[in-house]
């Protein structure tokens, strides 16, 4: 969810909130005046029962059944009014009502008592909510007033009350109908439209305020796109202003124009690498090859002759290290080779497996010699062919890096098995062996460039011992768009595999 959008819901959010309160508001206040406004209706009409009648409870006593209908008769213009006579315990003595109380049924005393202090020189009150002897719900606001046996004298002890219970008046139902459509459709109609405009606006505000954000958003996401080179970024950037945002686009463009100085250096600095490796091997290789040829030569020549033993022993040493050389300089402009830009990766699809048995094949007189068992596994009856798109020469060439390293750490008697397999869509090639093994601590560092094994007799590599070779293999496997992962058990072994994206099984082509 973008952010224009995460305010715009939260401006609309906060507006239909906003309406809510207020609606919720008027209901409640309006509520609130028509309880005041019926308890001042509760009030203004006991006073003038009091005032024009005295000495209600003894007319009781001495006629409850005219005293009856006397009640009636007080609120027969009080619509939605009854009128009860109380005693000083709040058991009702006489009622409007048209149920039958049963005897002795009393009222709650607080509220009747709330009630009449009102009148008696305490605070007034908006309103007071009692029971209802008829209803018995919590909606009904009662006035009271004190009846004493002495009509005027203050002094004497409340003998009852004379209570009262009001409703709100019910309209009619046309005047319902028409306060719906004169007060409460229009007023929420207005509402409604309040909150549109306003959100309206806020949207338009909120556009007009992120759209520096968009085009900043824009930017990134075209520079990650396009990459840092893309010459049109700095299109979509928003023109600078004084707020955050300007402040923000015009740091966004020195990053950026930084991050291109950095990166042109970047690429000078690896250019000119690659070029000076490259130059360096194809120097070297010339005067490491004749020094070679020439040290072999006087080996030979040296052979049947006893008399040059000890010069001979020193050729072998020269010829040795002469030739790892010549492999490290190989390696170096193969490795910087494989870095350029632009290589181009010659994949057809063929079958793994087939050409793990033409690196078993070279190996195998290597093998035998150092008393190690060299095999490739032949895949189970219906198992998938491991058919993948590969570069056959970088293909084998990884893979005998791995072989070539795995008998130079095997002892006499162990065993080196070449496997290819596929799963779903991914081709896997492990270099498995039973020697040595590979420490733990060394196995994050095992394809870095240069990196070499400290713990183990065997080099990391049999490219000159320096690290190249198995950095070879993760670039080939890079090239192909995949993987390469090593894992081992110290004095039990170590497994390398490398992951290529499986093509579609068929026929390879011959």
């Amino acid at each position: 969810m973008s952010v224009r959008l995460k305010i715009a819901l939260t401006i609309f959010a906060t507006g239909a909130v906003t309406a809510l309160l207020v609606i919720v508001t008027v209901g409640v206040a309006f509520q609130r005046f028509e309880h005041e406004s019926t308890y001042e209706r509760a009030g203004a009409f006991l006073d003038r029962v009091t005032m024009g009648h005295d000495r209600l409870l003894e007319r009781h006593a001495s006629q409850p059944a005219e005293f009856n209908a006397f009640l009636r008769s007080l609120v027969l213009v009080e619509p939605d009014t009854q009128l009860y006579l109380l005693d000083a315990q709040g058991t009702v003595l006489s009622s409007t009502g048209q149920a039958r109380l049963p005897p002795g049924f009393k009222v709650a005393l607080a509220p009747v008592r709330a009630a009449a202090a009102a009148t008696a020189g305490a605070p007034p009150m908006p309103y007071v909510m009692g029971d209802d002897p008829e209803r018995m719900d919590a909606d009904a606001v009662v006035a009271a007033r004190a009846l004493r046996r002495t009509p005027g004298h203050a002094d004497d002890p409340v003998a009852g009350y004379l209570y009262v219970v009001s409703h709100k008046r019910a309209l009619p139902g046309l005047r319902v109908v028409a306060m719906r459509s004169r007060f409460a459709l229009p007023a929420l109609l207005l509402i409604a439209a309040i909150v549109a405009v306003t959100t309206l606006f806020a949207a338009l505000i909120t556009a007009a305020v992120t759209r520096p954000l968009r085009r900043l958003t824009d930017a990134v996401a075209t520079l990650s796109r396009e990459g840092i080179d893309a010459g049109h970024v700095d299109a979509p950037l928003p023109a600078p202003t004084r707020d955050e945002f300007g402040r923000l686009s015009a740091a966004f463009a020195l990053l950026l124009d930084r991050l291109r100085q950095q990166w042109q250096a970047m690429r000078r600095l690896d250019h000119f690498r690659r070029e000076g490796v490259s130059n360096l091997s194809h120097d070297l290789r010339s005067p490491l090859t004749a020094t070679v040829a020439c040290l072999e030569t006087l080996d030979a020549r040296w052979a049947d002759d006893a008399a040059r033993a000890d010069d001979r022993a020193l050729v072998e040493v020269a010829l040795r290290n002469s030739r790892n050389a010549a492999r490290l300089v190989q390696s170096l402009g193969d490795l910087a080779q494989l870095d350029e830009p632009g290589f181009d990766l010659r994949a057809e699809a063929v079958d793994a497996g087939e050409l793990l048995d033409d690196i078993a094949l070279r190996f195998a007189e290597r093998a035998a010699r150092q008393g190690v068992a060299l095999r490739a596994e032949v895949p189970e009856p219906g198992a998938s062919p491991a058919i993948a798109a590969l570069d056959i020469e970088l293909f084998e060439r990884a893979v005998a890096n791995l072989v070539d390293n795995a008998l130079a750490a095997c002892p006499h008697g162990a065993t080196v098995t070449l496997t290819a397999r596929r799963h779903d869509a991914t081709i896997e090639v492990s270099v498995t062996d039973t020697g040595a093994g590979i420490a733990a601590d060394e196995l994050p560092n095992l394809f870095d460039r240069y990196y070499q094994s400290r713990h183990s007799a065997a080099p990391a590599t049999g490219e000159g011992g320096r690290g190249l070779g198995l950095a070879i293999v993760k670039r080939i496997a890079e090239l192909h768009g995949g993987s390469v992962h090593a894992t081992s058990t110290p004095g039990r072994g170590s497994r390398v595999t490398l992951r290529f994206p499986a093509a579609p099984s068929a026929s390879p082509p011959r």
